[in-house]
């Protein structure tokens, strides 16, 4: 359990969950993730966020190998979601600091989990500092990335930002540092599938903050999930990813999910697929009931085109697609091009329905969707390779036209 220093008396003093797998309660987190937190040592020595409820004593053992506890002069609490505040009880009455410092929203989500009369707590705005010393802590609220009580904190003096949830990612690894992962394809998924499943609805709002972080001389992002950023270059690479997911720009591939009774939707799926292939569109193809849909959704980060198939399921659509559906439209992807097929035994309002559905996400839909009668014979697999080749040309152009 011993603490990592990041820079010269500046700890990781987190907590890494091997098997933490439902992220949220919605997201899957297949590798773990991390609770991070940081130990800043100063005339006024600070804690910079803290961990989920029961992982406090590592915190605290990780933080006694450095600085008794009780030496903590400030807490800061950047967001007071309860994977990074649930210790906080436990923390406020081991430390028990001079000041906690919330933002102006987290004052309401602080009075909503705890029992927090008696704290010392100062709410901060953007552009607030702190003094502790040697350093200083400028407070950036970041309302809404992901939470309207979010806030980042920078120390100059150190070319530091703890970044919160933004540029997080759910990587469980004996690796603090981003250049000592070692796999630099997991670690961008891993970058794609927080964002896609967290951030996304949230893109205008980093499109906003971007500008603001890189005014900032900054050497080294800490965030509060997954590993960290150091050096120069790896700070230009998170943020240039972070611009590339918000704008949400066109690309040349395609992902097509759905779910089947008796394969007949399942066959249509396919010869969609053959028709996007053979016209220049790389797909990927994904059951609902083999994937999560965290997992449909984080494929959809690098896809412009998504089709969602069916079989009318008393009058309706499968409830593992429907699911997908609803979780997909709040998460508000955009700049897609969209599809819906599936096929029927005595009704056929699924795929209708799901064309609906896939219009009101703001999908350009180049094509009626297509449907099929019990069994797809020829005809109605033409039909899915014209579909597929359809969606393949209203791609390529609009890729081609930015």
């Amino acid at each position: 359990m011993q603490p990592v220093e990041i820079k010269k008396d500046i700890f990781w003093i987190g907590y890494v969950d091997y098997d933490h797998r439902d992220f949220h309660g919605y997201s899957r987190s297949p590798d773990g993730s991390t609770y991070n937190a940081y130990l800043i040592k100063d005339e006024k020595n600070v804690l910079m966020d803290t961990v989920a409820s029961g992982c406090e004593g590592t915190l605290l053992c990780r933080m006694a190998k450095v600085l008794d506890p009780e030496k903590i002069d400030y807490v800061v609490c950047n967001h007071l979601e309860l994977d990074h505040a649930g210790s906080l009880e436990v923390i406020m009455e081991r430390c028990k600091p001079e000041k906690l410092f919330v933002s102006q929203a987290g004052l309401k989500s602080l009075a909503g989990y705890f029992a927090c009369k008696d704290w010392p707590v100062q709410a901060v705005k953007s552009g607030d500092t702190i003094s502790l010393g040697k350093r200083t802590i400028v407070f950036q609220e970041t309302r809404m990335l992901h939470w309207p009580d979010s806030m980042v904190s920078y120390i100059p003096e150190e070319k530091l930002l703890v970044s919160n949830d933004i540029f997080g990612q759910n990587i469980a690894s004996s690796a603090r540092f981003v250049d000592d992962f070692g796999d630099d394809g997991e670690y961008k998924r891993r970058v794609k599938e927080y964002y896609y499943n967290i951030v996304l609805p949230y893109s205008p709002m980093v499109l906003k903050a971007l500008p603001i972080v890189e005014q900032l001389d900054i050497d080294m992002i800490a965030p509060d999930h997954g590993l960290i950023h150091r050096g120069e270059k790896a700070v230009r690479d998170i943020i240039g990813m972070y611009r590339a997911m918000a704008e949400q720009k066109p690309q040349q591939r395609a992902l097509i999910f759905y779910d089947t009774m008796w394969q007949s939707t399942e066959t249509m799926a396919y010869a969609i697929c053959s028709g996007l292939e053979e016209n220049g569109v790389p797909t990927r193809i994904m059951s609902v009931k083999s994937n999560h849909h965290s997992t449909v959704m984080t494929e959809l980060a690098d896809c412009g085109a998504v089709l969602a198939g069916s079989p009318t399921h008393n009058n309706t659509i499968l409830p593992l697609v429907a699911a997908q559906l609803t979780y997909m439209k709040g998460l508000r992807p955009l700049n897609r091009i969209g599809g819906a097929f599936g096929s029927f035994g005595w009704s056929g309002e699924a795929p209708k329905q799901l064309h609906e559905q896939l219009t009101d996400m703001h999908m350009d839909m180049p094509v009626e969707p297509v449907k099929c009668n019990w069994r797809p014979e020829r005809d109605v697999l033409k039909a899915c390779h014209d579909m597929g080749k359809t969606i393949a040309e209203a791609l390529k152009k609009k890729c081609q036209e930015g």
